[in-house]
């Protein structure tokens, strides 16, 4: 598979002053995908301006053509499947079929307390992802579906016409423990993954290399098991958060180098994270949309 690139437009801006001419201005620069991050807030952000995923995605759907539109990444922390599979096939329809979910377990930031509960320990997040995402492809692809499960429940719950995208609209799991790759490798179209967390203060670009290889090596493992073949399998990397940190955006040379050793390992998509000044997503405008315009055709 051919490399793309791919960006992830935090929802920060109000949309008259900038967030629409962000997703437009991705498009024309020739992005794959812009995803978007589905949080309540986060991080840095949370004291300021912070706008939901649906609706900001749903804009972007009526702003732009041809650009894949998507979540990096949605999570059992404050979605329930039944009412957020009514938002995707909406969201999938506007959008005439551009939509990728991203989707993963979540963790204990701003959304994991913000309906009142306790946070959940990574077990309780794991055990609610694997019963939320088998039922959402289930709500994505039948008519009409009642379960009834440990953590979620549907009662003929109908979701007519469906997707445009069939059978379902792509999902691409985020995940790196053996549970998540159990699943990611029978319900993803895509896995995603942000490289070892623990190397991200200490460890050095090779380490992380080395890391990733590591998880990829134990998706195949996964999709052995159930006799589907890993290399069909699309592969997203999320960049920002290896040790290479934004030096891979500081110049085109920089990000072919980084993208060439983790096209190696078989990555189909690198993500970046448009820039936002005095962030940790600060880069040079100039010269990331020189690697949006650029990269690609050197990695062929």
């Amino acid at each position: 598979m051919s490399l793309r690139l791919s960006t992830v437009i935090l929802p920060y801006r109000r949309w008259h002053e900038g967030g629409r001419e962000a997703w437009q201005r991705a498009e024309q620069l020739g992005f794959h995908t812009a995803y978007t991050y589905d949080h309540l807030s986060w991080r840095s952000f949370r004291d300021g301006p912070w706008f939901g995923a649906v609706p900001t995605l749903t804009a972007a759907a009526a702003v732009t053509d041809h650009l894949r539109l998507g979540t990096l990444v949605t999570s059992p922390n404050f979605r329930h499947p039944v009412t957020l599979a009514k938002d995707l096939i909406s969201l999938d329809d506007i959008s005439g079929g551009r939509i990728t979910l991203g989707i993963g377990a979540g963790g204990t930031g701003f959304d994991a307390t913000a309906l009142g509960q306790e946070p959940w320990t990574p077990r309780e997040r794991a055990d609610r992802l694997a019963e939320f995402v088998p039922l959402l492809d289930r709500l994505l692809t039948e008519d009409a579906v009642s379960y009834e499960g440990d953590f979620y429940s549907a009662h003929e719950a109908r979701n007519i016409p469906g997707c445009v995208q069939r059978p379902r609209l792509p999902f691409a799991i985020a995940a790196t423990g053996p549970r998540g790759l159990r699943l990611a490798a029978r319900h993803g179209q895509a896995w995603v993954t942000t490289g070892d967390p623990k190397l991200y203060e200490n460890g050095t670009p090779e380490q992380s290399v080395q890391a990733i290889r590591g998880q990829v090596e134990k998706l195949a493992d996964a999709c052995a098991a159930i006799g589907r073949d890993v290399a069909a399998m699309d592969k997203v990397l999320l960049t920002g958060f290896t040790p290479d940190r934004t030096r891979p955006l500081q110049s085109l040379d920089a990000f072919v180098d980084f993208a060439g050793r983790h096209r190696e390992l078989g990555f189909t998509e690198i993500v970046v994270h448009w820039p936002i000044p005095d962030s940790d997503f600060a880069t040079d405008e100039k010269v990331f949309e020189q690697i949006a315009m650029e990269a690609t055709a050197q990695l062929k």
